[in-house]
């Protein structure tokens, strides 16, 4: 008897737990579904981090609303942009404020967004930035700016630009792990961490090229923004002149060294508040979340299709990944709809499978046919990303773009002596064919099969290099020399043809009407962002481990993302690029 009560009584309570959880839940699913309107009241300065990361489309965090956390949504860079144009012209916004504190965004994303600071300042309203310590992209953001202040005790990072590769040849020889690779083109590097224990001459040559032109448009955006020249600023860096605070101001990096208080008692003064009362400041995230902007009211609809990531076959449910079933549907969606005129392609990608990236060409150059498709690209539209772009009527790209990388690889593993040697496991079986067992781990590849996976290798860079010369409407020889996997700036793909215009999303949209022929269009965006309440049931636990996975590797979390790239490289031909550049 005694059994049955405590079970009753432990049945009881799951029950009533169970209950209130089940409570709970909806609880949480009507406030992550509704929204309360959220309004700017007047004399607002809209606040920016520098530090914040903007993705090519908007992200949705479905608990946050429930945990009355105001970043519900994170806007796309677009959006962003677009944002401070709203601000521009909003009588409630009278200044920007810049908090200058980390560098969260690419090179040319950090464009995207300095442009749009600088076309604020036409407006006649003020643009201040404050940091303590600056890192050199935060403070090309900052350079923007019509006042720049720094802690009096912080600093600014300004000692040039650096590319570091990590070098994996050593420990897999340690492994016993013989990786069996396969490329085409001599600038092709995204294999030699792998092959080679440090750069090799021809990814030295390229890497110094375009490193030397992205620093070259950092320090002309500087040198215009703060009335100095590139010589002498290149001068500050070569002998390390600005170590500290004062330093800066004497150089004329920064118009003054001052504390926080000091700077909010500056806006009190430009916003007309008084000494006792407390600025109203916005951030763009609120901003974000009180503002509707306007995707236009015509019929004529202009597709923005954003495509960000690495490139993979099949289809998936993730975002920041371009999976190439998803981008046909879209693709297909915009080229059907006849009230589409027009496609713009956002492409922020180093690659990834080949493969999928000749599908999602086929794909675009079918709409290309009945309709204009114009491509913009992001920090990165490399091998695989601009295997997807060179179709396009039009490609536009920033002056510190990373393009080109034209050239595939293939990478596959011979574990034999890891498994027998490392973990006592051998490996015997059976087949029906020579090649059957044609890409194990178990043993390596025999002359034969590696002619075989070299001449598939080959076949596809020379699909490639054809859909370049189709595209771009360029000689095949010079196609083939400026391929070769070597990877250009902007301002190089400018010059050799591999891009048509320097210029951002709104150039890009602005040239996609005019082409389609439309002066009143509204945007329509693909893919299409999931509702808050699919997203929280769907993703959620998935983007909650990806962010505390990120939060516990820190400055590591590249690393992790370098190596389970390349666990997903063997068996599928790749166009990417060498990793990620980031400076």
């Amino acid at each position: 008897m005694r059994f049955f009560k405590t079970f009753l009584a432990a049945l009881l309570a799951f029950i009533v737990f169970a209950g209130l959880c089940f409570v709970v839940l909806l609880i949480i699913i009507g406030k992550a579904i509704s929204s309360e309107p959220v309004t700017i009241s007047p004399n607002g300065v809209l606040v920016l981090q520098t530090s914040q990361t903007f993705n090519e489309q908007k992200v949705v965090n479905p608990l946050a609303s429930f945990m009355k956390d105001e970043a519900s949504e994170i806007p796309g860079l677009f959006q962003a942009v677009r944002l401070i144009q709203h601000a521009a012209t909003d009588d409630n916004i009278k200044g920007i404020y810049l908090k200058v504190d980390g560098n969260g965004n690419g090179f040319a994303g950090n464009e995207e967004l300095r442009n749009a600071i600088l076309r604020f300042r036409k407006s006649g309203k003020f643009v201040y930035a404050y940091g303590e310590v600056m890192t050199q992209q935060a403070y090309y953001l900052a350079s923007a700016a019509d006042k720049v202040y720094l802690n009096p005790k912080g600093g600014i990072d300004f000692a040039g630009f650096s590319s570091q590769l990590m070098f994996l040849k050593g420990t897999l020889e340690k492994l016993e792990i013989q990786p069996e690779i396969f490329y085409c083109g001599k600038f092709k590097s995204a294999t030699e961490p792998l092959r080679e224990s440090q750069m090799t001459d021809a990814n030295r040559v390229q890497t110094n090229e375009f490193l030397g032109q992205l620093y070259g448009n950092y320090l002309t955006g500087i040198a215009q923004a703060r009335k100095l020249d590139t010589a002498t600023l290149h001068g500050y860096a070569n002998e390390n002149l600005i170590r500290e605070a004062p330093d800066a101001l004497k150089y004329k990096l920064v118009d003054g060294l001052k504390y926080d208080d000091e700077v909010v008692s500056e806006l009190k003064s430009q916003t007309g508040v008084k000494a006792d009362e407390d600025v109203n400041f916005v951030s763009l995230l609120k901003y974000n979340s009180a503002t509707s902007l306007s995707n236009g009211t015509s019929d004529n609809k202009i597709a923005v299709i954003y495509a960000q990531g690495d490139i993979i076959g099949g289809e998936t449910d993730k975002q920041n990944v371009i999976a190439s079933e998803n981008y046909i549907r879209d693709i297909r969606k915009a080229r059907e709809d006849k009230k589409v005129k027009a496609i713009l392609f956002r492409v922020n990608s180093g690659g990834g499978s080949a493969l999928a990236s000749e599908v999602i060409w086929r794909e675009l150059s079918l709409a290309k046919k009945v309709k204009p498709v114009v491509v913009s690209m992001g920090d990165y539209a490399a091998s695989g990303g601009y295997y997807i772009s060179c179709m396009a009527d039009s490609i536009f790209a920033q002056p510190n773009t990373l393009t080109g990388s034209i050239g595939v690889f293939g990478i596959m593993f011979n574990m034999q002596n890891f498994f027998k040697n490392k973990l006592g496991v051998t490996f015997d079986g059976v087949k029906t064919a020579p090649y059957a067992d044609l890409g194990t781990l178990s043993r390596p590849l025999n002359d034969v099969e590696k002619r075989f996976i070299q001449s598939g290798v080959d076949s596809i860079y020379a699909s490639f290099k054809s859909r370049v010369v189709a595209g771009r409407k360029l000689d095949a020889a010079v196609v083939d020399s400026i391929a070769q996997g070597r990877v250009w700036s902007g301002t190089d793909a400018l010059r050799l043809g591999l891009v048509d215009r320097i210029g951002g999303l709104n150039e890009a949209l602005a040239c996609a009407a005019r082409l389609a022929k439309v002066s009143e269009y509204r945007m329509v965006e693909y893919p299409e962002v999931k509702d808050k309440l699919s997203r929280l049931l769907k993703n959620v636990s998935g983007e909650v481990q990806e962010s505390m996975v990120k939060k516990e590797m820190g400055v590591n979390y590249d690393l992790y993302q370098q190596v389970k790239a390349i666990q997903q490289m063997p068996g599928d031909v790749q166009a990417r690029l060498p990793f990620n550049y980031r400076f």
